[in-house]
């Protein structure tokens, strides 16, 4: 074991103007992540410590803050990958709730203006086949593992930039998945409504959402794709 220093960002913007810095020291074992971390900290040290956390599993995105500087998942982020001075804080571009605990609205917002849904072309019971062969699922099958974690989102700087004007990349990424699944029905007007100067034009392709998905997806290549099948529309070829 060695002794770690975890800084965390501490404010509450119902209590504080600024927001302050406390420094906590623990003893890291191997394999500890920086969320065991805090569970000691609220265990041994300062019970008031806020964070968010679910499944402690990289699955369910809850835990998403800024670890040494760069967006992550607490429950995915070893001690012993980051040296013995840790600092925790929490995500960007949205509101803070209380210290490491941020409100989620403003990104579901984002998510919900792209109907992130499938429409049916037609109503029907029978189910739509696309064979295994035919390589029409390999445009999307990597693009959808997204965990709505909002740590491209957070690390996005046109997001910085814009704030409510852009859509965001894990929106983005989620439309061009059903933009691209030719049995929905509303892929032509979900192209449209994601080309808007809120949507994939107004990406300035810094690249920060590829750096910190967690899941790999490569929203910046699939906002460049949906670029792509407007020019196809705009100019009569097949999209």
């Amino acid at each position: 074991m060695n002794t770690v220093d975890v800084k965390v960002m501490r404010f509450d913007p119902e209590k504080n103007e600024q927001p302050r810095y406390d420094t906590f020291q623990i003893e890291a074992k191997k394999n500890m992540t920086v969320l065991d971390s805090l569970f000691l900290i609220v265990e041994d040290q300062d019970q008031t410590l806020s964070f968010r956390c679910a499944c402690r599993l990289g699955m369910c995105g809850s835990c998403g803050m800024v670890i040494n500087g760069r967006g992550r998942l607490a429950c995915r982020t070893k001690i012993e990958h980051l040296g013995d001075s840790i600092l925790v804080q929490p995500m960007r571009n949205l509101e803070i709730i209380k210290d490491l605990s941020v409100d989620m609205e403003k990104f579901f917002r984002s998510w919900e203006k792209v109907k992130p849904y499938f429409v049916p072309k037609e109503d029907t019971d029978e189910f739509s086949i696309i064979p295994p062969s035919s390589g029409r699922r390999e445009l999307i099958d990597e693009n959808q593992d997204c965990i709505t974690c909002g740590l491209c989102f957070q690390s996005c700087e046109t997001v910085s930039f814009r704030g409510d004007e852009f859509i965001g990349p894990a929106a983005l990424n989620r439309a061009y998945n059903l933009i691209a699944d030719e049995r929905d029905g509303a892929r032509a007007e979900r192209l449209d409504m994601v080309t808007e100067s809120k949507g994939a034009f107004g990406c300035r392709s810094f690249g920060a959402c590829v750096e910190v998905c967690p899941k790999g997806i490569k929203p910046m290549v699939t906002i460049q794709k949906i670029k792509t099948k407007k020019l196809q529309k705009a100019i009569g070829l097949k999209w």
